[in-house]
């Protein structure tokens, strides 16, 4: 099993990523609080792969728990347990969507979505896109920076200089993203998805073994808090 979470589909990723929502509704005390994080910290060191993603992503969970982990001792009495089950919460809700982001194949999710769960084709293949569009953003700034550089106009050291680039590379990023938006939906269009009442798919969203045991211990762990709870 070990990687296991690299070889199950989208749809099963997503689905993990919303337990860890769950999951953080049952930290209530310390004890259902060490289960959960630890439940969640194991699932993740048995399950994922090496080098799945980049390590810096979890910088975003550890800036979250210690603000609010700060923001509910200062406001909450002085008191450090209340503080550290706060914390503790964001963690099991951060961490599972933080560490499983990078691994979802937004085809096969859309392939997913729209065969395995029927959601309507126009939608689930509009949103696959605008994800799509919204992951080369970044390079989309890198070529519009880059441009502005060749041409003599790139910041200078100072602030306002630098805002100024911003500014215009800004501006660039948002008329490339709405001129490929355009072209999206006419080629959407001209495909029939604004009126087909049945579509055919490039490609299978099958459910593998792996895929239904994986999804029952992310069950599992999500449930072991409220377990604890009962328990006491």
């Amino acid at each position: 099993m070990t990687g296991a979470l690299g070889r199950v589909n989208a749809l099963v990723l997503v689905a993990l990523g919303l337990l860890g929502l769950v999951a953080s509704l049952g930290v209530r005390d310390v004890a259902s609080a060490a289960v959960a994080l630890g439940g969640s910290l194991a699932l993740g060191l048995l399950l994922l792969p090496r080098g799945a993603g980049s390590p810096a992503r979890y910088l975003a969970v550890v800036v979250a728990v210690a603000s609010v982990a700060w923001s509910t001792w200062l406001l909450g009495g002085h008191d450090p347990v209340v503080a550290a089950v706060a914390g503790a919460r964001i963690a099991v809700l951060a961490l599972p969507g933080v560490a499983l982001a990078p691994l979802v194949d937004l085809s096969g999710l859309a392939d997913q979505l729209g065969q395995r769960l029927r959601l309507p084709a126009r939608f689930v293949v509009g949103v696959a896109a605008a994800l799509q569009r919204f992951e080369r953003l970044g390079a989309v700034w890198e070529q519009a920076s880059r441009a502005r550089r060749s041409r003599g106009v790139g910041p200078g050291r100072g602030p306002l200089s630098r805002a100024r680039h911003a500014a215009s590379v800004t501006f660039a990023v948002l008329a490339a993203t709405l001129r490929d938006a355009a072209a999206m939906s006419v080629a959407m269009d001209t495909r029939g998805f604004a009126g087909a009442h049945r579509r055919t798919w490039a490609e299978p969203a099958p459910w593998t073994r792996t895929d239904g045991v994986v999804l029952a211990a992310g069950a599992v762990v999500a449930a072991l808090p409220f377990a604890v709870l009962a328990w006491r």
